[in-house]
């Protein structure tokens, strides 16, 4: 089966070399890449130039996850589509290999792999990949939870329903619902594991728990999410991480991060099921393009060393980009 990853950017220099470089050091090669890219203003596409890839670029102002999924499946020629994040890396040589192992089972629609943060990552968003990303594969999955920072799809199942365009989020839970709904099965990969590595400021935490909410009321029309719940999931989540900070003998380095994350997350959630009235165009372009957060680089475990990527630690400073790689560069426009 031929595979392809799309992987969608705006602005990372910082990280989307290392994560291109981890895909060129795969076991399985002849892999298609493409990068979606939505109005970078630094030297993501220069960096992306230098490797075999393929650019599409979308306009800023038409962008929203699922439309940039549905332009990037469009153009792939895979059987498989891998779905990254441009802050991701791969921690093994078996990461796709591994991702893959699944589709043997003609059911399974989609697959999503493991992910840890970095030695920059929240306290609480770590005890939350944890939880989503447990070290075991465990027994079949009967919900539709995935993530697309790390996940593949059956490129003939997305062609009979691609990505809902007009989501602010959780565009990946809406179509495993949808595939679930069609008999198909949601499967995970404890091996396939990737370092998500981001920092971000407590008001994109806020903003982006808010526009999950948004999205998710409209996946689950009838979930509810009032202020005893805020309360409730708030004290408890906060109460869970700091006896964890305890034992792990972190909590004073934690003590802060710990409330305001969780603060920032619940508050976040609360105000996005409030949300009463259409999203403006206003508050579309806060939810996609926030400013203020911060990416950093991520701290590897040490688990199947023999198959371990060793990254560089400093990777080349990007070439200018020469006239045939500046061809590769396709602009999708709005029409599409």
């Amino acid at each position: 089966m031929k595979i392809s990853i799309i992987i969608r950017s705006y602005n990372e220099e910082e990280h989307i070399a290392k994560l291109l470089s981890g895909i060129a050091a795969q076991t399985i090669k002849d892999i298609e890449i493409i990068v979606v890219d939505s109005g970078s203003t630094d030297a993501t596409l220069s960096i992306a130039s230098q490797y075999p890839v393929r650019i599409l670029l979308i306009p800023k102002e038409d962008f929203s996850f699922g439309r940039s999924l549905n332009i990037g499946c469009k153009a792939a020629t895979g059987d498989l589509i891998v779905l990254a994040s441009a802050h991701v890396y791969p921690v093994y040589k078996d990461w796709v290999e591994n991702l893959i192992k699944p589709f043997d089972d003609p059911k399974v629609a989609l697959v999503y792999g493991k992910q840890r943060g970095g030695e920059t990552t929240k306290y609480s968003e770590e005890q939350i990949f944890k939880k989503w990303f447990p070290e075991n594969s465990g027994s079949r999955q009967i919900h539709p939870f995935c993530n697309n920072a790390n996940a593949v799809i059956r490129r003939e199942l997305w062609e009979q329903m691609p990505y809902d365009e007009t989501l602010t989020g959780l565009e990946d839970l809406d179509w495993a619902k949808r595939a679930v709904q069609m008999g198909y099965r949601i499967a995970y990969s404890n091996k396939a594991e990737v370092k998500h590595v981001h920092n971000e400021s407590l008001s994109n935490i806020y903003n982006r728990y808010r526009r999950e909410a948004i999205a998710l009321k409209t996946i689950y029309p009838h979930e509810r999410f009032n202020s005893w719940d805020f309360l409730r999931l708030l004290f408890i989540n906060s109460l869970s991480d700091y006896y964890a900070s305890i034992v792990g003998r972190v909590f004073w380095r934690n003590i802060f991060n710990i409330c305001g994350f969780r603060l920032m997350q619940f508050w976040g959630t609360y105000r996005g099921y409030s949300q009463r009235t259409e999203i403006s165009s206003q508050l579309r372009r806060k939810f996609y393009y926030p400013g203020g957060a911060k990416v950093s680089k991520g701290q590897q475990s040490e688990s199947h060393p023999q198959r371990r990527i060793e990254y560089g630690k400093a990777l080349a400073e990007p070439e200018a980009e020469s006239s045939s790689r500046a061809q590769k560069r396709i602009s999708i426009g709005a029409n599409l």
